[in-house]
């Protein structure tokens, strides 16, 4: 048996067609504070590109820097490349990102993996034999 996503005990076909307000109620105080201060313009667009792509208007790939967008249920089920820094990395939305930000699910730094030291690195690495 599949289990059945719920957002706190709310399933998913309700939540896409619940208000904004009544989802306020079910986000948490962060959430609700970035949202009641104001979307911007470009969190504007970009939630008309995501809502044309669902409707499946859109042809070309959502790219977007906006890492500190709430993903809101209607969001769900759409594909946006999100900056990291450095590149386009693709986040797939599903149904468990509601009330995350888009930012937490691209990595922005790689782990660090030292080599050996190089010559004129230390006073010790001048003692070291070059193959």
């Amino acid at each position: 048996m599949v289990k059945k996503f719920l957002y706190r005990g709310i399933p998913k076909e309700e939540l896409e067609n619940t208000s904004l307000e009544k989802l306020f109620q079910l986000f948490n105080s962060r959430q609700r504070r970035s949202l009641t201060r104001g979307i911007t313009d470009g969190k504007r667009k970009l939630i008309e590109e995501i809502k044309s792509a669902k409707a499946g208007k859109l042809k070309n790939p959502i790219k977007t820097h906006l890492r500190d967008l709430i993903i809101l249920p209607y969001m769900v089920d759409v594909t946006v490349n999100v900056f990291s820094g450095k590149e386009f990395a693709p986040v797939t939305i599903k149904t468990e990102m509601i009330g995350h930000y888009l930012g937490e699910y691209v990595i922005t730094n790689k782990k660090v993996s030292h080599g050996a030291p190089g010559v004129g690195a230390s006073r010790s690495s001048l003692y070291v034999p070059l193959k």
